[in-house]
């Protein structure tokens, strides 16, 4: 079993945020599925990708967790994989031969978008309490099938928008409760970058013979081996959804969880491929629109061209306004209205970071989900928080593709 901190440590790394929950699960009672404060929980990790690396590496420094298993469809991952799991883990290129084994009880899945809830419907029929990369669906169809699967069987799903277990946001969603900003009616996010180099196709050095190209198809349609759609599947609508799906579905998850939030009632989206024209299908620059009941505007707008606001969220309230993004939050009265305030955790005095080095966005929000497997507690954001949010990115691809407005109704 691989080493981990003492308790002590743990807890003065996690802060205030999380340290409740351990310190709950510390009283060593037995739980419905018998895991103790002690017991150590067998985990295996579905697609070892570079998303699914960083996760193991923070779920590695989480008491009495063993990465107990390890799986992939390209050697290289694989490999890659194995050498961050225990050293006596179970390898495999087939995912349903990890969940039949009995020792394992919960699964980490970094799979392409379009394996997400097949992976986590089979996982919790098979008895494994799941974490599963967001967006949680590929297509709105899928949300009721995997909300069946988890409300049925009882088990804990964590979709992996890791902003709900971050403790400013917490913070700021409990001000937004009090009435800090007033009526919110407009919200503005965005996921800007200037990283135009990506769309740039040569060689990658695939292997075509390390590949189980059938595997990874799955249910996307035949297709010839590609490895840039292989090494880039969320830019192609077969496998992902681009910047709505990839990006906007962390901060309209948000969204959703601060103004109690479903689903958008209308959707108009413009999008252009500045730097991806002939090599994405999705585009690089966005715009997305989305409406709500209660007269709730959303606005969406990424790029990959400009990096301007960076990753951001801001609700607009009669009152007041409050930016977030992973460092910090910040709120600026609107005239007269009390005074100005933030709570920064980030070191990076840069606004609007993919990454800061505090809070660790995904050390907390796997602790939230070793905790409820624990004590089988609802997580930060299960199944319906992930089919919520994925709707709002999927309406508006959909009005994008089509030109036209999207309604719900349609959906």
């Amino acid at each position: 079993m691989r080493a981990s901190k003492s308790r002590r440590e743990f807890l003065e790394t996690m802060g205030q945020v999380g340290a409740g929950a351990l310190l709950a699960a510390a009283t060593g009672l037995e739980t419905t599925r018998g895991y103790a404060a002690n017991d150590t929980i067998e985990v295996a990790c579905i697609g070892t990708g570079g998303r699914c690396r960083t996760l193991m590496k923070s779920l590695a420094n989480i008491p009495n967790v063993r990465i107990a298993a390890v799986c992939d469809i390209y050697e290289p991952h694989l490999e890659e994989g194995r050498k961050l799991a225990d050293s006596k883990a179970h390898v495999s290129r087939a995912y349903r031969e990890l969940l039949d084994r009995k020792d394992i009880d919960a699964v980490l899945i970094g799979s392409p978008d379009h394996w997400h809830v097949p992976m986590t419907i089979d996982a919790c029929k098979a008895g494994k309490d799941v974490y599963v990369e967001k967006p949680l669906t590929h297509d709105l169809a899928e949300g009721a099938a995997v909300i069946k699967a988890q409300n049925e069987t009882r088990k804990i799903v964590q979709i992996g928008t890791q902003q709900r277990s971050m403790p400013h946001i917490m913070k700021a969603k409990e001000l937004v409760d009090q009435g800090r900003i007033g009526r919110i009616f407009k919200v503005h996010l965005t996921w800007n970058r200037n990283t135009r180099s990506r769309m740039l196709k040569g060689p990658l050095g695939v292997d075509p013979k390390q590949v189980d190209w059938k595997a990874f198809l799955g249910s996307a349609p035949e297709q010839p081996f590609d490895e840039y759609r292989f090494r880039n599947w969320r830019w192609f609508w077969n496998f992902g959804g681009g910047l709505l799906t990839d990006l906007m579905v962390h901060w309209i998850d948000v969204a959703h969880w601060f103004l109690d939030l479903d689903h958008p009632e209308q959707a108009a989206a413009i999008g252009d491929q500045l730097a991806s024209k002939g090599v994405w299908e999705t585009p690089d620059t966005i715009q997305c629109l989305l409406h709500y009941p209660n007269e709730i505007q959303a606005y969406f707008e990424g790029t990959f061209s400009n990096a301007r606001n960076g990753a951001m969220i801001e609700f607009m309230g009669t009152d007041g306004t409050l930016y977030i993004d992973r460092g910090r939050y910040e709120i600026h009265p609107e005239g007269g209205k009390g005074k100005p305030e933030e709570w920064i955790l980030g070191t990076d005095p840069h606004r609007g970071r993919d990454f800061y080095d505090k809070p660790d966005g995904e050390l907390l929000h796997l602790t939230n989900w070793i905790d409820c497997v624990r004590s089988r507690q609802r997580p930060h954001c299960p199944a319906e928080a992930g089919v919520s949010a994925a709707s709002a990115a999927h309406l508006g691809n959909r009005a994008y593709r089509s030109g036209q407005l999207a309604t719900w109704t349609s959906a």
